[in-house]
């Protein structure tokens, strides 16, 4: 009888386990969040992002190595064609825990049924105002009732949990944070708030006028309710709270006031298929060459795996400036 052996975990050289993928699945997307790409982008040629195969040959590979948690992002990962058949198998690799999806909310009303029975477990959908104008100027083209009605058809489909991210800006929507709870309440679903991450050239704002802690967004929300530390953790940054006498938790993710990178469990597979081993950092290994050189090979693109986890730097380090370090943009990085 042959010894049953356990799988190769993935640990980075500061002893780290990577047991969290973050796949982009597309750079483009129907909003132009101003923090999140410039008005006109010029997007990938669809020759240069990986194929629905490429990417499902990285998710196995993934799983294979000890991986239980991914979450599917882009851009905005609906407007991906063929990315329900891409959830639905991936959704199946024996070891993933738990698949999960950040989406902008723009075609949910269409596809949260279908996603749920696919086999997303949780969803994070982006909302940083409930004031229909601010919408729009944020998002530079979105309507704030065709997020609502997906917010709505998401509640109605099963999934296990929902929650909101909002990034907060100074004088652009800080004073809303306290009514984006209530509405969290009033839907029975989580939020967290996130501190702006400096990728990309941005012009419409300055990134250090507009920084707004968690630490001031907490104490904005102190003044209206109590707020109970949490031991719950779903495997990402946010560090949770809980509103007390409710169902809703309340995270924040802090890159520069709460640096997080001490537990660091999380990598990132661009559209393009470099694989990400910091956000703040451009550390990376192209996959896409090594599946394409590669073809069929599987054992190979395992091994690039975890030869990649020794390049995974020890922390970022973001600034606050108008000429960040890290040039490319989040719709290119991966929500």
């Amino acid at each position: 009888m042959s010894e049953v052996t356990e799988p190769t975990l993935l640990i980075d050289r500061f002893g780290r386990r990577v047991n969290y993928l973050r796949i982009s699945v597309t750079d483009r997307c129907d909003f132009r969040c101003l923090y999140c790409m410039e008005e006109t982008m010029t997007f990938l040629p669809r020759a240069q992002i990986l194929t629905l195969e490429e990417i499902y040959a990285l998710a196995k590979a993934f799983t294979e190595l000890g991986v239980e948690k991914i979450r599917i992002t882009g851009g905005e990962p609906l407007v991906r064609n063929g990315v329900l058949q891409l959830v639905e198998q991936v959704a199946e690799l024996p070891g993933l825990i738990e698949l999960v999806m950040t989406t902008n909310g723009s075609q949910l009303e269409k596809f949260a049924k279908p996603l749920s029975d696919a086999g997303i477990k949780r969803l994070n959908i982006s909302l940083d105002t409930l004031n229909a104008g601010k919408f729009k100027i944020l998002t530079r083209n979105g309507d704030l009732k065709t997020v609502l009605k997906g917010i709505e058809a998401a509640k109605k489909a099963g999934f296990h949990r929902l929650k909101i991210n909002a990034v907060i800006l100074k004088n652009r929507n800080h004073d809303e944070v306290a009514d984006l709870v209530r509405f969290a309440i009033k839907h029975e679903i989580d939020i967290s708030f996130i501190e702006e991450m400096p990728l990309g050239v941005v012009s419409q704002h300055n990134r250090y006028e507009a920084y707004y802690s968690s630490e001031e967004i907490k104490q904005d929300l102190l003044q209206q309710f109590t707020l109970l530390p949490s031991t719950t953790k779903t495997g990402g940054p946010s560090n949770y709270f809980q509103v007390q006498g409710t169902g809703t938790r309340v995270g924040f993710i802090s890159p520069h006031s709460h640096n997080f990178c001490s537990d660091c469990n999380r990598v990132r597979l661009t559209a393009e298929g470099r694989l990400l081993l910091c956000l703040g950092n451009e550390h990376s290994m192209d996959m896409k060459q090594v599946l394409r050189a590669n073809p069929g090979n599987h054992e190979i693109v395992k091994q690039a795996i975890i030869q990649a986890m020794q390049i995974k730097p020890e922390k970022h380090e973001f600034v606050l400036s108008d000429q960040p370090v890290i040039l490319r943009h989040m719709n290119v990085t991966g929500g």
